[in-house]
């Protein structure tokens, strides 16, 4: 039995379900893009107020500004895209379940 297991690592985790993050975790995430995004709108009024010198670099951060609310209210309620990524998952060979001899019990 155990030469069947040897081609899959023993340490690696095998993977035995496709569920996606929990929703709390989601929420998480979104919140903090939600939160970086509107973290960069108050910078950027601020770079204005300082460049208000130079009117087309001012007029540029502010425009900038603008529509980060909105994306970043799109960002928020827009949920993640599920990862690709390489799962070690348990595959078994044809004759591995049923390699040995077993008895069949009829109910008569």
């Amino acid at each position: 039995m155990t030469e069947h297991l040897s081609h899959r690592p023993s340490t690696a985790p095998v993977l035995i379900t496709d569920a996606p993050m929990s929703y709390e975790e989601e929420l998480a995430v979104r919140k903090r893009r939600y939160a970086l995004m509107m973290g960069m709108r108050i910078p950027l009024m601020i770079a204005a107020v300082v460049f208000i010198s130079v009117p087309w670099v001012a007029v540029t951060l502010l425009l900038a500004s603008v529509p980060l609310p909105w994306m970043a209210v799109l960002i928020a309620n827009d949920r993640l895209p599920r990862k690709v990524e390489k799962v070690n998952r348990y595959r078994s060979r044809p004759d591995e379940l049923e390699a040995r001899e077993h008895t069949v019990i009829e109910n008569s």
